[in-house]
């Protein structure tokens, strides 16, 4: 294959994974353990 197909490819997948992983942290079981900093400065 090309050299640039394979960087393409690769770039794309690189991202997809970083998104998944945020979104399974921000929405998913360790979204639990995650702290409102709104909540915890409250006057």
């Amino acid at each position: 294959m090309e050299p640039a197909i394979v960087l393409s490819v690769s770039l794309i997948a690189t991202i997809v994974v970083i998104t998944g992983y945020a979104i399974y942290t921000a929405f998913g079981p360790p979204s639990a353990e995650l702290g409102d900093p709104f909540e915890d400065h409250e006057d």
